[in-house]
């Protein structure tokens, strides 16, 4: 069996989608240490894996894009923050492989530094990006406005012209990147985002019908499915006195000042038939006004509530948003910056949900979304079972197997030679008998409630 290090973000959001692989890699043998976010140890030990804590220098960072005035500008922002931490994560990363001796390097995507150092040295490496990728492919709009596909030759214009425009928001840190991987023996690159093609392997907690099918990506990219993994809890004891249907309410669990979509969402749906519960996030729950039908709790585990849940209201956090579709419940998204926009396409594209422009948000406004997107179930399930075919933890154990370790059998690691074992080679999804089922789903409303035209945008 091989030992496998993995290095993450510091983001809940990152380490969670990967943990139901791990845990199955756990289960065929595999020795597997995360370095993670200080306490996450709690949730993943009785699972069999070991933690190293991130140094608080990478831990306590963040990505300072909450005060950017546009989605564009967000991804500058975010873009100069990745980069800058590229010293400190090659040196994390450095001293845990000396100290770990692993066969094998599992890197989160957006740890620049990590994926730096993992395609520079000598064993063998795969990646996982929890998130929407923002690899350009022809016929899908650039990556950050959140725009809808356009065809024809004024699609393909408006694209390319777009894609110059964004890229160069990518691009402003791209010499200080470059000259960062000079040092350490690589190549320079002509874009930022073409680090992404950088792994061997490049597992995506994601796949079609919610995001677009792209027929010209790399083969190393790997679209598996969401990853809907969440530490056990117990319901909470007020939930079985709830006689209403839920419409669940999440603000991001990192700082974005999201708390006046959670206001905005209990005064619109204060003198409806929803019972509305918030999950605070980042937010003081002291800060709202809480009407009688509604409740605020600072942190609920969301698969505890979805079942019970008409329709999910958020910030089109990548998390929430796929959890919710997973469960055949439908979405009301507000973008508030980050790649929320994208996800926000994502939803109403697939007839899945609606979207509010957050410089338009009103109670009133969110009103009529929320009830537009509660009609729109029968997209929500078909997104729940496309995403239940993707093949999910069990191929993304068995695609890491095949591309890591078929390469760590055939040398010793600095700590002498492992034993693998290797399941047979895979080129397309097994047949997978999913660890959950998609939902049968009875829409609340008349098949002519759910027709495409209930999906609309209130952004205009």
């Amino acid at each position: 069996m091989a030992k496998i290090f993995t290095f993450t973000s510091p983001a809940a959001g990152h380490l969670y989608p990967i943990a139901p692989v791990l845990v199955e890699l756990v289960k065929r043998g595999h020795e597997v240490t995360v370095m993670t976010l200080p306490g996450s140890g709690r949730a993943l030990i009785p699972l069999g894996i070991t933690i190293r804590d991130l140094p608080p220098a990478l831990a306590e960072d963040t990505l300072g894009d909450s005060g950017a005035r546009s989605s564009v500008e967000a991804l500058r922002a975010a873009s100069r923050a990745l980069v800058a931490r590229i010293p400190e994560e090659i040196a994390a990363l450095s001293n845990a492989v000396a100290a770990e001796r692993p066969d094998a390097l599992l890197v989160d995507i957006t740890t620049l530094g990590g994926q730096t150092y993992a395609a520079a040295g000598g064993l063998p490496w795969a990646s996982w990006a929890p998130m929407l990728l923002p690899i350009p492919s022809r016929g899908v709009p650039p990556f950050g406005p959140g725009l809808n596909p356009k065809s024809g030759p004024l699609g393909r214009i408006r694209d390319s012209i777009l894609q110059r425009l964004i890229a160069h928001y990518w691009d402003d840190p791209l010499p200080q990147f470059n000259r960062m991987r000079q040092q350490q023996g690589l190549p320079t690159l002509e874009h930022t985002l073409d680090y992404m093609l950088d792994p061997p392997l490049l597992l995506n907690f994601t796949s079609p019908p919610f995001d677009d099918i792209r027929r010209d990506w790399p083969a190393s990219v790997r679209q598996i499915g969401p990853g809907l993994w969440a530490p056990d809890a117990e319901p909470p004891a007020w939930l079985d006195e709830i006689d209403r249907p839920l419409a669940l309410v999440t603000c991001s669990t990192e700082f974005q000042d999201d708390g006046l979509l959670a206001q905005a969402a209990m005064d619109a749906l204060a003198d409806s038939d929803f019972y509305t519960v918030v999950t605070a996030g980042a937010i003081d729950p002291s800060t709202f006004t809480i009407p009688p039908n509604a409740r605020v709790e600072s942190f609920l585990p969301h698969h505890l509530l979805l079942p019970r849940t008409a329709v999910v209201v958020s910030h089109g956090g990548m998390g929430i948003t796929q959890k919710a579709l997973a469960a055949g419940v439908p979405v009301c998204v507000v973008p508030f910056g980050r790649d929320q926009s994208e996800v926000a396409r994502r939803v109403v594209t697939s007839e899945a949900g609606t979207r509010v422009s957050k410089k338009k948000l009103s109670p009133d406004r969110l009103r009529t979304a929320i009830e537009q997107a509660r009609a729109c179930r029968a997209g929500a399930a078909r997104v729940a079972t496309g995403f239940a075919t993707a093949g999910g933890p069990l191929y993304g154990a068995d695609l890491l197997e095949q591309h890591l370790f078929a390469a760590s059998d055939r040398r010793p690691s600095p700590s002498g030679p492992s034993t693998v074992r290797i399941r047979s080679s895979i080129s397309t999804p097994p047949t997978i008998t999913p660890e959950r089922t998609p939902p049968t789903i009875t829409p609340e409303r008349s098949s002519a409630s759910d027709a495409p035209e209930a999906v609309t945008t209130t952004d205009s």
